[in-house]
């Protein structure tokens, strides 16, 4: 199969793991999000506003107005071209007069005709997505509306990297109760032990289709079934983020293949019964590692399962 980054620029695989470290693709609509978009529309007098995540092959919609779906294939994105120049606003006055889009089937669709998105920059640079705004008619943006799109921008990336900032300190408890309950179960172990992260992929398209009580049964049973997998004897323990889809585990042990194997077979239940991926990364210790370290390569290897996943399909 051919490489699904092969025409993206050489930071790809960095812009990427920044998108992935965020954990919001997917995520349940927040009223925050929400306001931002009315706000945009309102301030530039657009009949749409987005924000707009860029993720492998999508673009995904964080909250939109005037839009109908929660995303787009990535390469019929105009945001997938904004974010290659993170400091600028990408304002196109007459969409159907540039030839990187007059062709767009998307666009067309809608009935586009203006296009205008500041992109959403993390504190280490990297460009996830955009705020941005979308008319039927051929226009521009005054000064004052382009810098309150800019200002929208930064707010959102604010709200981003808080919320991010939140579900580390929420991990971190996780962790930390995960692990007196492995040392007081299993005082032999020296310290070793393995970290298991799962994530329930598209929460707000199951959301939408299950129901709140419905996703939330959901979430339930599944947090049942995943800690049948585990063996409490050894100190074993799986929690799930507040308000996500996310559950992470922490075993007593480096050597956990057997449970491993056993929570895999469950993401392959899950994969069939709600038709949604439930993705998994891990780690064990190494000598002297810390625990933010070992959750880190967890995380990473998460990642590493969403790049397989995608060329898997």
């Amino acid at each position: 199969m051919a490489d699904p980054h092969s025409h993206l620029p050489g930071d790809e695989a960095e812009r990427q793991r920044a998108l992935d470290a965020l954990h919001i693709v997917g995520s349940l609509p927040e009223p925050a999000y929400e306001d931002i978009v009315r706000v945009a529309a309102a301030v530039c007098g657009t009949p749409m506003a987005l924000v707009t995540l860029i993720d492998r092959d999508r673009q995904w919609f964080k909250a939109r107005t005037g839009v109908e779906g929660s995303q787009t294939d990535r390469n019929v994105a105009v945001c997938d071209h904004a974010i290659r120049q993170p400091e600028d606003l990408m304002e196109i006055g007459d969409l159907q007069l540039d030839s990187r889009f007059a062709e767009n089937p998307v666009l067309k669709e809608m009935g586009a005709r203006f296009y205008a998105g500041m992109p959403l920059v993390t504190g280490d640079g990297a460009a996830v997505g955009s705020v941005c705004v979308v008319d039927l008619n051929p226009r521009e943006l005054n000064d004052t509306q382009r810098d309150a799109l800019k200002a929208l921008a930064r707010l959102t990336m604010a709200l981003m990297e808080a919320r991010s900032r939140e579900r580390e300190q929420a991990v971190a408890e996780i962790l930390n109760q995960g692990l007196e309950l492995e040392a007081s179960n299993a005082p032999g172990s020296a310290g070793e032990y393995s970290v298991v992260i799962l994530e329930l992929q598209d929460l707000d398209a199951l959301s939408a289709r299950l129901g709140e009580r419905g996703l939330a049964k959901q979430l339930q049973a599944l947090d049942l079934r995943l800690e049948q997998c585990l063996q409490p004897a050894r100190g074993d323990s799986i929690n799930r983020v507040t308000g996500s889809g996310e559950f992470i585990a922490v075993l007593g042990t480096e050597q956990a293949a057997d449970t491993l194997a056993a929570l895999h077979d469950v993401a392959e239940e899950i994969r069939h019964t709600l038709g949604t991926p439930l993705l998994m990364g891990s780690a064990g210790t190494r000598t002297g590692e810390p625990t933010s370290a070992v959750f880190l390569r967890a995380d990473q290897a998460l990642s590493t399962a969403k790049d397989t996943h995608l060329t898997e399909r």
